[in-house]
Parts: C-alpha cells; structure tokens; sequence
C-alpha cells in the first residue's frame, strides 16, 4: 500500500473540502434551517457521491464520460440546470422571506414574535418555494444530488486520479483511496452539520437567512452559468 500516494489524496481532498463551494453552501443552508437529522442525512449524502465519485473515476467510467463530447455534453447540461434551479429557489426562498418580515412589520410593528414567524413560515426547502422542514431523505437526496450533478466535480476527481494514481497502483491502495476520501468527507460534511445545527447557533443564524439563501443563490447560480458559458465556448 503506497501510504505517500494516500497522504498526498488526503491533503488535496481536505483542501477541496473546506473551499467555499456548492458542497459546503448547501450544507450550510440545511445545517442552519433544518433539524440536526437532516442535516446529517445531506452531510452522508454528499459523501455517497463522494465515493460514487472516486469508484467511476479509478474504474475509468469517468474517463469514458469525459472522452465522449456528447455524453459529456449531457451531464453538463443537466448539472448546470440542477444547480442554476437550485440557486434560483435558495434566492427566491430569501426574497420571500424578506417580504413576508417587510409585512409583517407594516402591520406589527415592533412584535418581534411575528417576525420569528415568519422566519418559520418563510424557511424554504432546498428545491426551491416555501415549505415546511425537509426530511432527512430529502436531505440525503439534496446532498447526494448537489455533488453528484456537478460536473465540475467530475472533472476535480478524473484530473486528481489521472494524475496521482498510475498503472502500478496496487488495487489494495485504490480501495484504501476511496476509504480514505469517504472517511474524510463524512468527517467534515458531518461537523459542520453537528455544529451549525446546534439550537443556539440557528436561532443567532435565523435573522441572516435570507442573506444565507441570498449568498447560496448567488454561488449556485454562479457555477451554473459558468458552466453554460464554458459550454458555449466550446461548441
């Protein structure tokens, strides 16, 4: 087992881990406005794809996917249109919010329990339009899916294997890779929902929920049309 390989994985991983990114928005939007179980079920979501991630990747399926312009060309679309609707409903969830705060103040002014109601009342599923708190299988498949169907997280793992791991790479040292990675995903995914989901840390955090959604918006939104514009580059 090449434990040098496995360090080198590791280090690169937890970098990517902790940037800023739909992986970690995501997680701070459910971690902060859903109960602690849901928000661990997208911290296991996210790193299922993670894993299914890694798998493709030193099978060669991720290579095949690259390699083939139309089917590649499909993942994308359907990435970018994953997460351009997941941030246009995370940035109307926000402006929903702000007007259901702005009437109540017009018509109580200065009740500061109508304005946690609508905090509540405002609290928007992750896929977009107001709603009521998300199960936690609706926060695994939110994880699962937020990761899964970014393309650019296709890429990030074939360029990472492609370079580091070799034909001489033992499979014992491919499994323990994915072992590893899965290990350290669960670990970080699974502390930032233990520690934005603490009560004391939703109810400081439940005046910026619209800026939250807002920002979350704004990132997927981004990635989005980044990956359009690449597209549109490229045809």
């Amino acid at each position: 087992m090449d434990l040098s390989l496995l360090l080198t994985l590791a280090v690169i991983h937890t970098v990517a881990l902790i940037s800023p990114g739909p992986d970690f928005a995501i997680m701070v939007k459910i971690a902060t406005q859903q109960p602690r179980g849901t928000a661990i079920a997208a911290a296991v979501g996210i790193s299922m794809a993670i894993l299914a991630h890694t798998i493709l990747s030193l099978t060669g399926v991720s290579l095949l996917i690259k390699s083939s312009h139309t089917l590649y060309l499909l993942v994308q679309i359907v990435g970018a249109s994953y997460l351009a609707w997941m941030g246009f409903g995370a940035l109307r969830a926000g402006l929903a919010i702000l007007a259901k705060r702005k009437a109540s103040a017009s018509t109580n002014a200065g009740t500061k329990v109508d304005a946690l109601s609508a905090d509540v009342e405002g609290a928007a599923s992750i896929a977009g339009g107001l709603g009521g708190p998300m199960s936690r299988r609706q926060g695994f498949l939110t994880g699962l899916y937020t990761n899964l169907l970014n393309p650019k997280a296709l890429v990030f793992f074939l360029t990472l294997f492609s370079a580091l791991i070799t034909p001489s790479v033992t499979t014992s040292t491919k499994i323990a890779a994915a072992i590893l990675l899965l290990s350290l995903s669960l670990a970080w995914f699974g502390f930032v929902a233990v520690m934005l989901s603490k009560a004391r840390v939703q109810l400081k955090l439940q005046r910026l929920t619209p800026i939250i959604d807002a920002i979350i918006g704004v990132i997927f939104m981004s990635v989005a049309l980044a990956i359009y514009a690449n597209l549109l580059l490229t045809v």
